[in-house]
């Protein structure tokens, strides 16, 4: 029965994480509301909020995989959130010839496809280093 209950307990903890990583997420978008743009069809902040989902989830599996206990699973997911923001501010960052946020608030597919691979790309990345 134990496997079961860590399970749920894993599950549970992944869910707020990832709740809590998209609730800064959204409240760090200042041209836009995450969620009103997604209710309104925007494909590009939808592959952005995709790629922000798997990030995460890809970190603490990672995290869940090489932890021996569950609150290392716990700081090992907030610091992947942490890193995901650090992924998405560099990214805009290096996009001098335009804003990342303007872009995806445009509908720019093609920019929401770049955050998308950004964010699960360096997800790996994050946690490949953990294990």
């Amino acid at each position: 029965m134990e496997p079961f209950i860590s399970t749920l307990i894993y599950f549970v903890i992944s869910v707020v994480i990832v709740l809590i990583g998209l609730f800064i997420f959204e409240n760090l978008t200042r041209n836009y509301k995450d969620m009103e743009e997604v209710k309104n069809g925007n494909i590009a902040v939808s592959l952005s909020i995709i790629g922000k989902i798997i990030g995460i989830c890809i970190i603490l599996a990672f995290a869940i995989y090489s932890s021996d206990v569950i609150w290392e699973t716990i700081i090992w997911g907030v610091f992947g959130v942490v890193l995901q923001m650090i992924a998405y501010f560099l990214f805009d960052l290096f996009t001098r010839n335009f804003s990342v946020e303007e872009q995806l608030s445009k509908n720019n597919i093609a920019v929401g496809l770049m955050s998308l691979g950004v964010s699960i790309g360096l997800a790996l990345v994050i946690g490949a280093s953990i294990t």
